[in-house]
């Protein structure tokens, strides 16, 4: 365990938490891994002990733990006070303010409130006075009930929404079904899920269309008429996660905040099931959201992180999951008709999972959210460039690792291709026999794996931990499928960089390029056409040749962008920076800087990497 070196505490005392803390937060820096910490644990206690929450925290212990102050009556005879204050304002009645304040001083509650003060306070400054009896503190109200309803003045921007959603319920009463976090009517706090609202202006409203049209018509107020809260056994609203004596009732309540990163695109103009368009919130795919609500089982209260924008509703995981997964009936191949009109399902096929078709597996899953974390500069341990065959991916990753070899390092494969002459082992290739690998294959130890030419080659996980032990970022080049593996671990937290394929003319000179270094692509069409061949260039043949070559070649670069437009869809929640590589200098430098930046800059990272 880490120790404090330099600052001491106070001798003979105590510390507070906020010195506790604050002790911490100057010491904190002199720990590094020579104490035994991991450097994962020691970001996330810096990245914790930066957040406002939890200094807030810290200083809501420190007041906890002080004897509370309870204060002291001024006066025991606040009636005459009273009295006076109502002379007064007689006085001045042609004030429309004054007499508001006199009607409210006058009535039966605030005359009970000021004589249960005096009666308290005779207790708490007298020398010895009998403690008195609930009937003198609480005098009778002459048979007046509890108030079965209240009026709540609003102020609002001609145009600004009132951030609630309403609903009718079983006894057509119209009912607050859900207010918007940060709203007016939330920051007002007048308002409660569950209150039915009676009037709007002196106007009966029944319908939300009816509220709708009654608030349209104010201007800078609006009067609604409360009624009285229902039981909360008879509320109905959207979601069944209702407290009840501090338990929850159909489930444990969900009032958390957390941050998701959207991987699909909204648009509540667009969506049919949302209860109210004009509350809905726009995202583009990659966005990270806020979540401030979640009670609702269907629609969740949101707003985006770094704008300045309202909070929203948006669809819920388990709602768009419906919605993704919901098949019309009219493409329904399933299930078929039968004579009589029933529905008759086909026998489905089982299918065994098999961990080398996870590949057709994932591409049922369906991308919705990831639950993210903020999280202060680090130094990612895996650096992985993936791309369509032919834009760069070699290229960019030796030209990385020849820039600075101390800072980058590449994994040797390992193989049970008979070792050559003047091949060394652990130089290009690890060279084992088909026995050990297929073993440490079934030990699920080799990132991936795969065959040629009857030989075995694959990728060890342990030739990616002695490059990062030796302190390097281990560049990859694999293969998208395993993404997965290095997004879901805690162990490698890989960059993950996209290399789209440019336009049709610099996708030529990529391939220019690569012939020139001898990266010859693979081709289905092994067509080959050398101008300078005893055939002359003149010939109808050199010439039928030449242009099936580049008749073919335009093929293959139309593939090449359609793959590569493919290859992003699919694997798009991976992906932390796409860089189209229309240069080569151009691409390399925006890779170093977007290496150089996670030095200086927060991060959002998968929860899973940290909890």
């Amino acid at each position: 365990m880490g120790r404090f070196s330099k600052k001491r505490r106070r001798k003979g005392k105590e510390l507070t938490g906020s010195a506790a803390f604050q002790h911490v937060r100057d010491n904190i820096d002199e720990l590094d891994g020579t104490d035994g910490i991991n450097e994962t644990d020691l970001v996330f206690l810096k990245g914790l002990m930066d957040s406002p929450v939890f200094q807030n925290l810290v200083k809501v212990q420190d007041r906890l733990e002080e004897p509370p102050k309870l204060p002291e009556p001024l006066t025991s005879n606040c009636k005459e006070l009273q009295h006076e204050l109502i002379i007064r304002c007689n006085h001045l009645s042609r004030s429309r303010d004054v007499r508001e304040l006199a009607t409210l001083i006058k009535s039966p509650h605030f005359r009970a409130l000021i004589d249960t003060h005096d009666q308290i306070a005779k207790v708490i400054l007298g020398p010895k006075v009998s403690s008195p009896k609930v009937e003198d503190i609480l005098p009778d109200l002459n048979g007046m009930t509890g108030e079965t309803f209240r009026m709540v003045g609003l102020r609002r921007k001609p145009g600004e929404p009132l951030g609630l959603t309403v609903q009718v319920d079983d006894h057509e009463n119209l009912v607050v079904a859900r207010i918007l976090e940060g709203g007016m009517i939330d920051k007002q706090g007048l308002l409660h899920a569950g209150d039915v609202i009676l009037e709007v202006n002196n106007v009966s409203v029944y319908t939300p269309e009816d509220l709708q049209t009654e608030i349209a018509k104010s201007k800078d107020s609006v009067t609604l008429k409360i009624g009285q809260m229902q039981n909360e056994e008879e509320v109905v609203t959207h979601s069944p996660l209702i407290m009840a004596n501090g338990n929850a009732k159909h489930g444990a309540a969900k009032k958390l905040t957390c941050y998701m990163r959207a991987l699909f695109e909204y648009n509540p103009d667009e969506d049919t099931l949302l209860p109210c368009k004009e509350i809905g919130l726009h995202f583009e795919r990659g966005d990270i959201l806020q979540i401030l609500d979640q009670k609702d089982p269907n629609w969740w209260q949101a707003k985006k992180v770094g704008t300045e924008g309202p909070v929203g509703l948006i669809p819920s995981i388990e709602l768009e999951e419906r919605r993704k997964a919901f098949v019309h009936p009219e493409a329904d191949y399933v299930h078929k008709i039968s004579i009589c009109g029933a529905r008759i399902s086909k026998k489905k096929k089982k299918i065994i999972y098999q961990s080398k078709s996870n590949t057709d597996f994932d591409k049922a899953e369906l991308s919705i959210y990831e639950e993210v974390t903020r999280m202060p500069p680090f130094k990612r341990k895996t650096l992985v460039l993936i791309g369509t065959q032919g834009v760069g991916r070699r290229t960019m990753k030796n030209r990385l690792i020849n820039s600075d070899p101390n800072k980058f390092g590449a994994v040797i494969p390992w193989t049970t291709r008979p070792q050559r002459v003047l091949e060394e082992n652990g130089v290009n290739y690890w060279f084992t026999d088909v026995e050990t690998m297929d073993e440490e294959i079934k030990k699920h130890k080799f990132l991936e794996y795969g065959e040629y030419n009857n030989y075995l080659y694959g990728t060890h996980l342990d030739t990616m931990r002695e490059i990062i032990k030796q302190g390097k970022m281990c560049v990859l080049d694999c293969s998208p499928t395993s993404l997965k593996i290095l997004h879901n671990s805690t162990e490698f937290l890989p960059y993950v960089i996209f290399i789209a394929a440019p336009g049709m003319e610099h996708l030529k000179t990529l391939y220019d390029v690569g012939k020139n270094n001898s990266n010859l692509r693979n081709s289905s069409r092994n067509l080959a056409f050398d101008r300078q061949s005893s055939i002359r260039y003149s010939s109808r043949r050199a010439r039928t040749l030449e242009s099936l070559a580049s008749l073919y070649e335009e093929e293959d670069l139309k593939k090449t962008l359609e793959d590569s437009a493919s290859l992003q869809r699919t694997y798009d929640k991976y992906i932390d920076l796409v860089i189209t590589n229309n240069d080569f200098d151009s691409t390399f430098r925006q890779i170093v800087d977007a290496l150089d930046a996670l030095s200086s800059e927060h991060q959002w990272v998968p929860v899973n990497w940290i909890y």
